[in-house]
């Protein structure tokens, strides 16, 4: 007796029945967005201490930012998080951070152009860009 082309037959009717659905079934997904602790992180930063994270990932990136001015978290974009700066020198930067503690950074020109998030900070760190936690100001407040 062969089995094999009866389980077949039930396999491909399940399956069958797995790939219909109503027309609103199909079009709603849930989109889970897991942060990882490398994400967190920034979060828990004030801003000077922010300020030189994403500094720090501008220039390994082969960017260069005398100054930030502004900085904040943008948004969610596939499973990256993204903050965006605002440098002395007028330029805008877009890093977004992955759940593997890297960072790819983009010229805020240029996100609009591929379909990317705008720019927009949302949610700006705790503190100032010129004075310490401590206190002292900092050199550029001076």
């Amino acid at each position: 007796m062969n089995l094999s082309r009866p389980i077949a037959s039930v396999a491909l009717t399940a399956l069958a029945a797995c790939s219909q659905s109503s027309g609103n079934e199909a079009n709603q997904q849930t989109i889970y967005h897991v942060q990882t602790e490398e994400q967190a992180q920034l979060h828990r930063l004030d801003a000077i201490n922010l300020a030189i994270a994403l500094k720090r990932a501008i220039h390994d990136s082969g960017y260069t930012c005398q100054r930030i001015v502004k900085e904040g978290f943008v948004g969610q974009y596939k499973n990256l998080d993204m903050w965006s700066v605002h440098c002395s020198e007028g330029r805008d930067w877009a890093i977004y951070a992955g759940p593997d503690g890297s960072a790819q950074v983009r010229d805020c020109v240029d996100v609009a152009k591929f379909g990317l998030p705008k720019c927009e900070i949302r949610e700006q760190p705790a503190g100032s860009l010129t004075v310490l936690p401590s206190g002292n100001e900092t050199a550029a407040a001076k």
